[in-house]
């Protein structure tokens, strides 16, 4: 008889880490966003606005996550009986088209300024757009950290895909700063040429994120590293022989396995199943992301 077993474990601490950090992201995003619009309008940089507008974005992008998380984290019910984790993917996926759509507008709106018929028209920015490109590289990086460290602590994809959201922002000001500089040093086709780059940073973004979440909503497998780490953990169990079969998919931010031991056919049955509970009880404990685990028993002498 094969021992299934769910883990879970209250995850109020992981949406209360989840919310606090999303909640800080956007807060500093509000007040990004108010600087560089405004120092782009004043300084004459559109680079700075499209960035502006990148974080802006990243505003709604993150009510979004929070809303994926939240939902994530209900527990199964009759309609749902394995639970609610992929609607973080559904949050990463939605994410992912605002960040392509906001980097395709963003690249178009350069695109048209570089193939003006007059270049000489185009604005030379000011010194004030150049200190809030500096400004924001560095906030978004320290944000990008910040989230990044939460997303591992609690495994969640939504924030995952926030953190590297705040990364592209700040690859995204990395780029304004070299178009407003080499505006400023005699260059102005540089600045509408820094809104095309933004716009290839913003969606690679994308890609990556829907990649990802895609990945986790079709059943994809644990990496191999990460199996073969299981492997050892089952085979370090008393009383197993061998391993018959082990299958791993992801479930949202979750994992679910399904595993076949070989055990002496000679064991009582109060035996296997003690051995399949420890089994699992085992790989719950090295790997706390399982959710559902199930052990099958299969006898060494009737295998063929």
């Amino acid at each position: 008889m094969p021992v299934e077993k769910s883990n879970n474990n209250s995850q109020t601490d992981s949406h209360g880490v989840a919310m606090k950090v999303s909640a800080a992201s956007i807060a500093v995003n509000l007040v990004l966003s108010v600087m560089k619009l405004l120092a782009g309008i004043f300084a004459n940089s559109g680079a700075m606005i499209s960035d502006a507008v990148h974080s802006a974005s990243d505003v709604f992008s993150t009510f979004i996550v929070m809303i994926g998380i939240s939902i994530a984290k209900k527990k199964p019910d009759r309609d749902h009986p394995y639970g609610h984790e992929r609607f973080e993917c559904v949050a990463s996926i939605v994410l992912a088209v605002i960040l392509a759509a906001t980097g395709l507008g963003i690249g178009l709106k350069g695109i048209e300024k570089i193939t003006a018929s007059d270049i000489s028209t185009i604005a030379v920015p000011e010194t004030a757009a150049l200190i809030a490109a500096i400004v924001s590289v560095i906030v978004k990086e320290i944000m990008f950290r910040y989230t990044q460290l939460a997303a591992k602590k609690i495994n969640s994809g939504a924030l995952m895909a926030d953190a590297w959201h705040h990364r592209s922002d700040a690859l995204s000001s990395v780029g304004a700063f070299a178009g407003i500089l080499g505006a400023m040093m005699g260059f102005p086709v540089l600045d509408p040429l820094a809104s095309v780059l933004i716009c290839v940073f913003i969606i690679k973004a994308a890609v990556d994120i829907f990649r990802d979440a895609v990945d986790k909503m079709i059943d994809k497998a644990c990496p191999q590293e990460v199996v073969e780490k299981m492997k050892t953990v089952i085979l370090a169990t008393p009383d197993v022989i061998g391993i018959d079969d082990l299958k791993t998919r992801l479930f949202g931010s979750r994992i679910y396995i399904e595993v076949e031991i070989l055990m002496d056919s000679s064991k009582t049955l109060v035996e296997a199943h003690n051995t399949a509970e420890l089994v699992h009880d085992n790989i719950e404990a090295q790997f706390p992301e399982v959710k559902h685990c199930t052990v099958h028993v299969n006898p060494s002498d009737t295998l063929e």
